[in-house]
């Protein structure tokens, strides 16, 4: 079939050709033969194909090229595109050799390096220009922040991912920021967020995230105007960790009163009832409540069908459930720049999801 669509394309090239003569009358472009038998890997596994041969009687230059099978390529565009499929979906690069001579045989051997080396560098530079993107377009309402660790080639050190996703008012979700920093770091924080706005990204209403991060000071500064939620996932597991286990399943019954409550009224009565119930035997489990108390229930001022996506950083954790899982299977193999750049790839595999 393969061969029969070269022989098509070849008909189409000479037919060019057709009313170009010899001065005896002949004409002046025909065929002449075969260029050897050439290999390339398919979706069915390697052809091998004979390229025509032409040549002009005239001594003019001709040369049939294929498009279906160019010069030097081995295998077609479906098999092109696989491989870094394959690859970002979790198959090792120790791994995918072996799954290619099990899926083409033999002849699969040497398709992978280089299709993920030049893969790599499409990463590297879609994420340069992602980082650059205007955010402009629609204003962004809330916004959810964490950071991601990550393991490293040749190092004990980890990638810390500084992400942050927005959503609108039309709840279109989005990553937003994906940056290499320190999660407890300010500074780390305030050049991310800096970024955001030189790329014309508004204040949102509402910012969540864990507590425990720098993120909160960069955004006093760089984005006051906005509300801040803590999240109640990491506020639960936080205060359970100071109390005694036996006290443990019945305290996070009472912690989960005050965030799934019908109203902010009924959420205020079941966070004083808390900190009664448990001041005086465990202040700081108490304390760790308090100290966030406005952060702890702001969201129950914005509408009541966002209450669940905006109480806790749900939304950063699904999505990186998956690229963790890919990640892990990569720990040991990337540099901290591959790394991030993975990340970003499979985030954008994430939103695809969303809705």
């Amino acid at each position: 079939m393969i061969a029969s669509a070269v022989e098509a394309e070849l008909a189409c090239y000479m037919a060019q050709f057709s009313e170009v003569r010899t001065q005896s009358g002949h004409a002046a472009v025909v065929r002449n033969g075969h260029h050897p038998a050439r290999p390339f890997q398919t979706g069915i596994g390697p052809v091998s194909v004979r390229i025509p041969k032409v040549r002009s009687k005239d001594g003019t230059p001709v040369t049939f090229r294929s498009a279906l099978v160019p010069p030097y390529v081995r295998r077609i565009k479906s098999l092109e595109a696989a491989l870094p499929w394959l690859y970002l979906k979790g198959v090792s690069s120790g791994e995918m050799g072996a799954a290619l001579k099990v899926l083409l045989g033999p002849d699969a051997a040497g398709l992978y390096a280089n299709t993920v080396s030049r893969l790599k560098r499409g990463w590297a530079a879609e994420y340069d220009g992602w980082r650059k993107t205007a955010l402009d377009d629609e204003p962004i309402v809330y916004i959810w922040a964490d950071g991601v660790h990550s393991g490293l080639r040749g190092t004990d050190d980890k990638l810390c991912a500084l992400v942050i996703v927005g959503v609108t008012a039309r709840g279109k979700k989005r990553f937003l920021a994906i940056e290499d920093g320190v999660r407890e770091s300010t500074q780390s924080w305030r050049e991310v967020l800096l970024n955001l706005k030189e790329r014309g990204m508004n204040a949102p209403k509402l910012a969540i995230g864990n507590g425990a991060m720098g993120f909160w000071a960069a955004m006093d500064e760089v984005y006051p105007a906005a509300r801040q939620q803590r999240c109640w996932q990491h506020q639960t597991m936080n205060v359970l960790n100071c109390l005694p286990k036996l006290s443990q399943p019945k305290a996070k019954v009472a912690i989960h009163d005050i965030w799934q409550a019908e109203t902010k009224d009924d959420a205020i009565k079941a966070f004083d009832l808390f900190v009664k119930t448990y001041e005086a035997k465990y202040p700081k489990a108490t304390l760790c409540l308090q100290k966030d108390h406005e952060e702890l229930i702001a969201f129950f001022d914005f509408p009541a069908q966002r209450w669940q996506s905006i109480r806790t950083s749900n939304p950063i954790e699904s999505a990186f459930a998956t690229i963790r899982h890919r990640t892990k299977r990569s720990k040991g193999c990337l540099t901290r720049d591959g790394m991030l750049h993975m990340m970003f790839k499979l985030g954008q595999c994430a939103e695809q999801n969303w809705r």
